[in-house]
């Protein structure tokens, strides 16, 4: 029997690693409410702890980032509209600058029917 200076007993052990088995797997928070994160991230964190980052408006960004950040803030309800109607929207949702800018400089012809379709647009067609 081992006895240390462990404050949990077994069961709660158990209980905390099943609590961070997802962050632990995915490397991000898996609670959908900030709140209820096992630890919020400070003001102060870098981004990359809060999910992908847009990168510059000088660099093509990476198809994957972009679709994170357009789910993030849109749903399937906000489609189809226009790309100006989409800007606005993720400007009204605090979606990242460099991405409300990418898609308010699609043309104002289009309507996008879908995220992906939008994402395509963001992203060159890649």
């Amino acid at each position: 029997m081992q006895r240390g200076s462990d404050r949990l007993n077994v069961h709660r052990d158990d209980e905390m690693k099943h609590e961070l088995q997802g962050l632990l797997r995915s490397g991000h928070p898996t609670r959908t409410e900030d709140w209820n994160d096992p630890e919020p991230p400070a003001e102060d964190d870098p981004e990359v702890y809060r999910g992908a980052l847009m990168p510059g408006t000088g660099e093509r960004p990476a198809p994957e980032s972009v679709r994170l950040e357009l789910s993030r803030s849109l749903t399937r309800h906000d489609f189809p509209a226009a790309a100006r109607e989409l800007a606005g929207v993720l400007g009204r949702r605090n979606a990242p600058d460099a991405l409300v800018e990418r898609v308010s400089r699609l043309p104002r012809s289009a309507r996008y029917g879908s995220l992906l379709a939008l994402a395509d647009a963001v992203t060159g067609g890649e």
